[in-house]
């Protein structure tokens, strides 16, 4: 139901942004306009989330009202469906290549930093305290802390706050991470700042890591099993 309802008012979203046509006042006097009003809240929330290219609210506004009262509508389904695709598909491209111009941007300004390492395949690493223990290899087991985010300083995994060191083969991770485990040894700490195809690339990881991220992790090998 609650696709139906997103795919429904999504059926009729254009090209420009223009005022909202209900920017007045209501008064939710009854259970029935607080649900309806909650209703119109959810439904909002779930397009946005869908990262919508942009949306003309009166025209938003009038496909729902004709279709929800049975009237005829502007498009039949299948045109208003490959709109919203449309419109869909340009704003994650642009949204993609953001994400794209924004790593190449910082990793180009970051490998000029003091301290900063780059190797041939991108991954750029700065050592925060060196470490004198042995060095593992792709098919060593490794205890590490970390804290992993992305360029904007979001942090979206971190052993340290759970404050359980986490324990996985070299090569049972992300190819940026595989690379410099086996640069690293016991007792390094070391900041990584790890290309999205060295990453994630363009699937990204769940809600937090979105698609072309470049990541930055904190690294702390404290054991090689």
């Amino acid at each position: 139901m609650k696709q139906a309802l997103v795919l429904l008012l999504f059926g009729c979203m254009a090209c420009a942004q223009t005022n909202n046509p209900m920017d007045k006042d209501i008064k939710l006097d009854t259970e029935a306009k607080k649900a309806s009003y909650g209703l119109g809240v959810v439904l909002a929330n779930n397009i946005k989330s869908q990262n919508p290219d942009s949306i003309d609210m009166e025209a938003l506004f009038k496909g729902f009202y004709d279709k929800y009262k049975g009237s005829a509508t502007l498009m039949n389904d299948q045109e208003c469906m490959q709109a919203v695709q449309k419109s869909m598909s340009a704003a994650a491209e642009r949204k993609n290549a953001g994400a794209k111009k924004a790593g190449e941007d910082f990793l180009a300004q970051n490998k000029s930093k003091t301290g900063v390492t780059t190797t041939t395949s991108g991954l750029q690493y700065k050592v925060l305290k060196a470490g004198t223990g042995k060095m593992p290899s792709a098919s060593s087991q490794v205890t590490v802390h970390y804290t992993g985010k992305l360029i904007d300083g979001t942090v979206f995994d971190s052993s340290v706050e759970r404050n359980e060191p986490a324990t996985f083969p070299v090569n049972g991770v992300i190819q940026g991470w595989v690379e410099a485990l086996q640069l690293m040894k016991e007792g390094d700490k070391w900041e990584l700042y790890i290309p999205s195809q060295l990453g994630y690339g363009e699937r990204g990881a769940g809600q937090q890591i979105p698609p072309f991220s470049t990541l930055i992790f904190e690294v702390e090998l404290i054991k090689v099993n």
